[in-house]
């Protein structure tokens, strides 16, 4: 008799070719949450290159961190999700008029603080809301704002994330706070 078998479906899901339209719906999710238009015009984040990178940032290092904490196949997707990422800003640089001599380095430096605020972000989360307020002073204010708010958004989009299935991912969409709802 067979029944129905949710990890041998999602398992399924995670062989690398059927993995391309996963992941992408979850960078494009991501990427989305990222621009959303209240991170600019209420929270104060620089509405330019550097803010929009910032808050692409610290959304995919929410989703990454939960999805590596997860079984597998959630760690692959992770992996797949982050090879994505880099494929996307390497576009994004291409779009810039960087030729292929800048942008190893330009790469290079973006893998750099990609992973450098990812790690920031996972030990202040498993501190306390002063971490994580610093660490957004420190990325995403660079000292001249105030992280507040923003923090409060982190503890909540990572508390909800903590509470998110691998079906939840697969399936979508990744549940991200409104930024307009944290006050």
């Amino acid at each position: 008799m067979s029944g129905f078998d949710g990890n041998n479906m999602i398992f399924q899901l995670f062989r690398r070719p059927a993995n391309h339209d996963l992941i992408d719906r979850l960078r494009g999710e991501i990427v989305a949450a990222a621009r959303d238009p209240v991170l600019y015009t209420d929270y104060g984040i620089e509405d330019g290159l550097e803010g929009r990178f910032e808050t692409l940032t610290l959304h995919a290092a929410l989703v990454l961190r939960r999805l590596n904490r997860m079984p597998p196949p959630a760690p692959e997707m992770a992996q797949d999700l982050t090879d994505s990422l880099f494929r996307y800003f390497d576009s994004a640089i291409r779009e810039t008029g960087v030729g292929d001599s800048g942008l190893r380095k330009s790469m290079r430096s973006i893998a750099e603080a990609f992973l450098g605020r990812a790690a920031a972000y996972d030990k202040a989360l498993n501190t306390g809301m002063p971490e994580i307020a610093a660490a957004l002073a420190r990325n995403v204010y660079d000292g001249r704002g105030e992280p507040g708010r923003l923090a409060r958004y982190l503890a909540a989009a990572s508390h909800q994330l903590d509470h998110t299935s691998l079906e939840d991912f697969t399936y979508g969409p990744v549940p991200f706070p409104r930024p307009a709802a944290i006050v």
